[in-house]
């Protein structure tokens, strides 16, 4: 039933996560989507705010305005601390929706911010699920611990990093590293002037620069039929079978996914009923159905099928293993489309991974290929083991 499911109040200091993503992950702009999709695995959420001085977000504040977020303008005030004002406006929100809004059971609380410990704790003892979201070169170690339950943000699938993970920032109270040894003494050399360029003029965007759109790109249902269905089914489950304490329903996937993508319709698909689509799935072996305690409602679960992932595993190997034999190792960019020149419907998501990146470090996990970051090319490069 609906009323089972979690309604769910996103709370994002916006600012935070943001600039922890770039500076950590390299992914500017900051990438919504997988949030939303962690969080519609886990339930309804019917309140999404992020916190930030939009001024110096402004492609930001376009993805998430498209992303139905409202947005919580904390300007900067002169003489005043912007950061201490998000963090004031996020909590003075969160506690408000606690008392005012009783039919909300999870707060998802967007920060790594240790001074949102004590928020997390006082929704907790309000009797309110806490979920944190953070990114992990930047979050606090005092964070985590006062969660029901933290989705570092580059763990979760669909994140693409284009740069190495910084590592974790240092925790309040251990050791700084030891200082650089100073060199002999000698005579010192003068630098040379460095020229300093002129900063280029800064043009103030234009409060009404409104582009309004023909219609054509934007439509819900552009493209419904070439979406990669049974990726999405299986990815769903996958997310939902992480969190689940029991089997998972065909109603409760449904669910999930039309969270996910409220257009989703398996007509679109050729099929009359979602149960026919999960049928058809499992003739292909991409999911098993079993009869479930409600009549029409099967128990929907991933294949033991090790050989579906052998093969998948084999075609990564024999691409790195030709391209590497032709001339330099491959890098992970572009490799995805090397697969799909062999396999033309190859897809990650169908072997129960959210990202191409997650699939590689699957198959580096198993010995079957050598990953590295190269910050020559800025990019993964990837090796065979044999």
């Amino acid at each position: 039933m609906a009323h089972e499911d979690e309604r769910i109040a996103l709370l994002l200091d916006y600012e935070n996560l943001a600039i922890g993503a770039r500076d950590g992950l390299g992914v500017v702009p900051f990438d919504f989507g997988p949030v939303a999709d962690a969080l519609a695995e886990r339930g309804r959420v019917v309140v999404r705010r992020a916190y930030a001085d939009w001024s110096s977000f402004d492609e930001d504040r376009r993805l998430m305005a498209r992303a139905q977020v409202e947005l919580i303008e904390i300007p900067q005030r002169i003489g005043g601390s912007r950061k201490n004002a998000a963090d004031i406006k996020l909590a003075v929100d969160a506690i408000e929706l606690a008392y005012e809004r009783e039919f909300i059971t999870t707060f998802a609380i967007g920060t790594g911010d240790s001074d949102f410990t004590p928020l997390m704790h006082k929704l907790r003892e309000l009797d309110k699920r806490v979920i944190g979201i953070g990114v992990q070169s930047s979050t606090s170690a005092l964070l985590p611990p006062s969660c029901d339950e933290f989705l570092f943000y580059d763990r979760l699938p669909g994140v693409e990093p284009t740069q190495a993970p910084a590592p974790p920032r240092r925790r309040r109270g251990s050791p700084r590293p030891a200082p650089a040894p100073a060199a002999a003494a000698g005579p010192v050399a003068t630098p040379a002037p460095v020229a300093v360029p002129e900063p280029e003029p800064v043009v103030p965007p234009d409060p009404f620069d409104v582009t309004f759109s023909d219609g054509r790109d934007d439509t819900a249902t552009t493209g419904a039929e070439e979406r990669d269905v049974a990726g999405l089914v299986v990815s769903t489950l996958v997310g939902l079978t992480r969190q689940a304490d029991g089997p998972v329903l065909a109603s409760r996937l449904k669910r999930a996914i039309l969270r996910k993508d409220p257009t989703f319709d398996e007509a679109d698909h050729g099929f009359r009923g979602f149960g026919e689509l999960l049928r058809h799935l499992q003739d292909r072996g991409a999911v098993t159905l079993t009869t479930g305690a409600a009549q029409g409602d099967p128990e929907v679960a991933l294949p033991d099928d090790p050989d579906a992932d052998h093969d998948a595993f084999a075609l990564l190997v024999d691409v790195v293993r030709g391209i590497a034999a032709a001339g330099d190792p491959p890098q992970l960019s572009g490799l995805k489309n090397q697969l799909r020149k062999r396999v033309p419907d190859f897809s990650e998501k169908r072997y129960g991974f959210g990202s191409f990146l997650s699939f590689a470090k699957a198959a580096r996990a198993r010995d079957l290929i050598a990953m590295e970051w190269s910050d020559d090319t800025g990019d993964y490069v990837l090796r065979p083991t044999s």
